[in-house]
């Protein structure tokens, strides 16, 4: 078997270079941007291409939120894997790059099979169903390794700032893509989609290629020692591995309560507004706008505070709790009869939730980049899984739960606060996971230390 070289001696100061040899802002910036690009490839199926099916085609809503869904699918077993492939080599760049590439094909098909749906609505929407696989597949090609680059190259001091860098500028690139995409949409054409959709997934490509030009240039690539002596492990065996770690389990439980509660309210919220207070289309717009706003504020107040403090899991309890709180608040906003006190509400539970996000993202930084074990891909392909999980299964609870709960208490607005109720629920569980996660995570460090104390004794 050659020369074996001994982990424990050896691993230590491959550890310590990749931690010396860290991203500046600039280059963790850069890498934001290739977030931005991806969500504005996705953007164009859950808006664009969403309404273009169920108005222009006439075709059931079922089938745009089946193409979602099977988007967040496929990521379930790719994230994982992808990320385990990419902790075999000595470069994310290639990952990346080439996981954009099949992101933007993805896209131009859907765009290129809804013409297909009008002539002929079956073959059209297996075309789609195959296109959006293809999309979900981009995502975790791109995605999983570019946020496993970030952990493990992130200071600790950077990765709350990173986090909201990179949240930051995919929400900026959503809203920019919305605006130039509605804009050259207009009058509307199978031809243009078509070429719109090559477009974004062109500059998106591009902007990716910029974004990770030189980033990995002289760094060195964080692998365990003798990696390569020992061969790669298998998927299925490094998957255990990490599975049994506590921690890890904890903290994808987290993730899952957590992004379960908070995408439930994506396709409620604003109907709410309209049945409980009368809000209008345009009002109730502004107000997811004023949410956003306030997600945003949260986010940044969030990363300040967390560059200071640090304790990212503790922050992303923090949120999770506030948010559990706001939504007891909106629970109880009907009886207060007041428009403004609701809109305030509602701008409080987008700083709660930003708070959450950027706590929660630093979080699942922290617990990758502080490893050393070659498997960052791999975690956050679990942690990516239970998040893509949480979205395919929310976004639709969310909408069912209003109607079961509709008819069970015979009240449209009574519907709409059971489902904040339990969205409550969640997040308080959530915050209790993530703090037992990090409880965990600090009693399996001990053990270790405990354990390589010994070892040294005994040598």
């Amino acid at each position: 078997m050659g020369t074996a070289v001994a982990p424990t001696s050896a691993a230590m100061p491959v550890a310590a270079s990749a931690a010396e040899s860290g991203m500046s802002w600039w280059h963790l910036t850069r890498l934001g941007f290739v977030q931005a690009a991806i969500g504005a490839v996705v953007v164009l199926l859950t808006t664009t291409i969403n309404r273009v099916i169920v108005v222009e085609l006439g075709l059931p809503a079922l089938i745009p939120g089946l193409l979602v869904a099977l988007h967040f699918a496929v990521q379930l077993y790719l994230r994982p894997r992808l990320g385990h492939d990419s902790d075999g080599h000595g470069r994310r760049t290639p990952w990346i790059l080439g996981g954009m590439a099949v992101c933007a094909v993805g896209g131009v098909g859907v765009a290129a099979s809804v013409p297909v749906m009008a002539e002929h609505p079956v073959l059209g929407v297996v075309l789609a169903s195959l296109a959006s696989m293809l999309l979900g597949a981009g995502v975790s090609a791109s995605g999983t390794p570019l946020l496993a680059l970030m952990s493990e190259r992130a200071r600790p001091s950077q990765r709350a700032g990173a986090a909201a860098i990179t949240w930051i500028l995919m929400i900026v690139g959503i809203i920019i893509t919305a605006a130039t995409s509605g804009s050259l949409l207009d009058p509307f054409s199978f031809t243009r989609l078509i070429a719109i959709a090559g477009g974004i997934g062109g500059v998106g490509l591009l902007v990716s290629w910029l974004a990770t030009l030189g980033v990995e240039k002289g760094l060195r690539p964080v692998m365990p020692a003798g990696a390569a002596a020992r061969g790669h492990a298998s998927f299925r065996h490094t998957v255990r591995t990490v599975w049994q770690e506590p921690a890890a389990r904890l903290f994808s439980g987290f993730i899952f309560l957590a992004m379960f509660a908070y995408s439930a309210q994506d396709l409620i919220l604003e109907p709410f507004a309209g049945v409980a207070f009368g809000m209008t289309p345009g009002e109730s717009t502004k107000l997811s706008g004023a949410h956003h706003g306030g997600v945003l504020a949260g986010m940044i107040l969030a990363a300040l505070l967390a560059t200071r403090t640090g304790q990212l899991r503790h922050w992303a309890a923090a949120g999770c709790a506030a948010s559990a709180v706001t939504y007891l608040a909106l629970v109880a906003s009907p009886g207060l009869f007041s428009v403004a006190v609701f809109t305030l509400v509602v701008v409080l539970l987008g700083i709660a939730n930003g708070v959450f996000a950027i706590g929660a993202i630093g979080s699942m930084m922290a617990l990758t980049g502080d490893k050393s074990d070659g498997r960052a891909g791999l975690r956050l392909g679990v942690f990516g899984a239970a998040q893509a999980l949480a979205y395919a299964v929310g976004t639709m609870s969310g909408a069912a739960g209003v109607d079961l709960a509709r008819a069970v208490f015979d009240s449209p607005v009574r519907g709409y606060l059971a489902v904040f109720g339990v969205q409550a629920f969640f997040f308080a569980a959530s915050a209790w996971l993530a703090l037992r996660s990090a409880s965990s995570e600090r009693a399996n460090e001990v053990f270790q230390q405990r354990g390589e104390m010994l070892s040294a004794v005994i040598q």
